[in-house]
């Protein structure tokens, strides 16, 4: 299985890309169309994770590729510090409307990285821009163990153990990190109320903030639905309310985080329109641009433009590619598609019968303890034992087999699995992530094929742990 995919050393020295993997060159896509890759060995690959939740309309959408073109035709860049576009003022103003105004402005850059950083800095400059400044505000929490990014601010956001080990000596200090909303694993025995659970993560975020100082904190900082660090687990009801009123009472910002599960992909165009709550910065990626240009943003609320335009007039922090053109015309058709086409209710109407098979044909399967998520962005938690939770053993790598036995032409489908599910370290989950117009006879491809390969995973892992 995976020896036959990562067989290739001898032939890496012919690439001079930097692969992920060093001693593995990829199969090479050539095409693709709708939900299917096109591979260079004639596979028809079947995109059920849009990458990493990136492709929401699938591939080749003469659409947007049109618009791209276009805007090629007509400049395809010029710099913010010079010139403004007009394809940057329509994405703006579509992204701002479809907040009903509560965010006012949008900061486009490249990457979602890029956006946390964003965020990060903004937050530090409103404190010092306030009409009486609070430089002692230093400081950020999060949740563990999360993922906010992997440029060196954004790393040090998160608290995702494998992905920061490496670099712990260059990371700042100034992040702590409290539980996560994860209700599999965080409420006690399964007996605890969603409102006592809620309940005691907010004393567990009171204290925080209390331990640090509450006069140091710039703002707390989550995912609406956790992606790749614990696999598509969405908070309890009332959970997100709750955190930002403790925000509040200390004059901390609230900044969400749906790189991966916003614009769309979980049912609204804004995962916190279900929540009950407005963050004050909003970091957006994959969705936005479904992966046709490198293209990311911050939404911002007017009580932070307003302090800004007051003060300084000035966000201290200028990209070479900020509001990049080719990026805004693929964002703004990729969104105009969505809209006109219907499709968060295809994400919601698919998302439902997408939970159904999965738990139809997986819930019983001994080694899957959860299946969880909302709209099209669905997890699967991977244990060695249903009654105690108890992962596998990292040494089993069971995460890796269940993305490299997807990847073989007899399955010729994408999971995105991770590992470090429970602590950073142990634990395994694969997610599924659709495209927005995908079908049910599709989604009936995605469940099966996900069981064959859980199936001829465990089948081998059973060797080994």
């Amino acid at each position: 299985m995976s020896s036959q995919i990562r067989d290739n050393s001898e032939t890496t020295m012919t690439s001079a890309v930097l692969h992920r993997d060093t001693r593995f060159i990829p199969r090479k896509a050539v095409g693709g169309k709708g939900s299917y890759l096109f591979l260079e060995d004639g596979t028809k690959f079947l995109d059920s994770t849009g990458g990493a939740a990136v492709s929401c309309l699938g591939h080749g959408h003469e659409k947007v590729s049109q618009a791209i073109t276009d805007q090629v035709k007509k400049i395809s860049y010029c710099h913010t510090a010079f010139f403004g576009t007009e394809v940057s003022e329509e994405l703006a103003r579509f992204l701002v409307d479809s907040t009903d105004g509560k965010l006012s402005k949008l900061y486009v850059v490249s990457s979602g990285s890029e956006a946390i950083e964003a965020a990060l800095k903004l937050s530090r400059q409103y404190f010092l821009e306030l009409p009486t400044p609070q430089p002692k505000r230093t400081r950020f929490i999060a949740r563990k163990p999360s993922y906010h990014g992997i440029t060196l601010g954004a790393l040090g956001a998160g608290g995702h153990v494998h992905r920061r080990q490496p670099f712990e000596p260059l990371l700042s200090q100034n992040t702590s990190h409290v539980s996560p909303c994860y209700a599999y694993r965080g409420k006690k025995d399964n007996n605890e109320s969603d409102a006592d659970y809620v309940a005691r993560l907010a004393d567990e975020l009171d204290a925080e903030f209390q331990r640090v100082g509450s006069d140091t904190v710039c703002a707390f900082i989550a995912e609406p639905v956790v992606g790749a660090a614990l696999g598509c687990v969405p908070a309890v009801l009332g959970y997100f309310p709750a955190m930002k009123a403790i925000c509040e009472k200390y004059g901390a910002l609230f900044i969400l985080d749906e790189v991966m599960s916003g614009m769309g992909r979980c049912g609204t165009l804004h995962a916190w329109e279900q929540e009950g709550i407005v963050p004050d910065l909003q970091a957006i990626g994959k969705g936005l641009g479904g992966g046709y240009a490198p293209v990311s943003g911050l939404l911002i609320s007017d009580r932070i433009v307003q302090v800004i335009d007051k003060g300084s007039g000035s966000f201290r922090h200028g990209q070479t590619y900020q509001g990049h053109p080719v990026s805004c015309a693929a964002a703004l058709a990729v969104q105009k598609v969505i809209k006109e086409d219907g499709l968060l209710d295809n994400v919601r109407i698919m998302g439902r019968y997408l939970e159904m098979r999965l738990k139809e044909l997986l819930e019983g399967h001994p080694y899957v303890g959860d299946i969880r998520g909302k709209g099209l962005f669905w997890g699967i938690e991977l244990v060695r034992d249903k009654v105690t939770k108890e992962p596998f053993s990292p040494e089993a790598a069971v995460a890796f087999r269940i993305q490299e036995t997807g990847l073989n032409p007899e399955y010729g489908m994408s999971l995105y699995a991770s590992p470090g599910t429970v602590d950073g370290i142990r634990g395994d989950h694969a997610i599924l992530a659709p495209p927005y117009n995908v079908t049910k006879e599709e989604i009936d491809i995605i469940v099966e094929t996900t069981v064959r390969v859980l199936d001829a995973v465990f089948d081998q892992v059973e060797e080994v742990k």
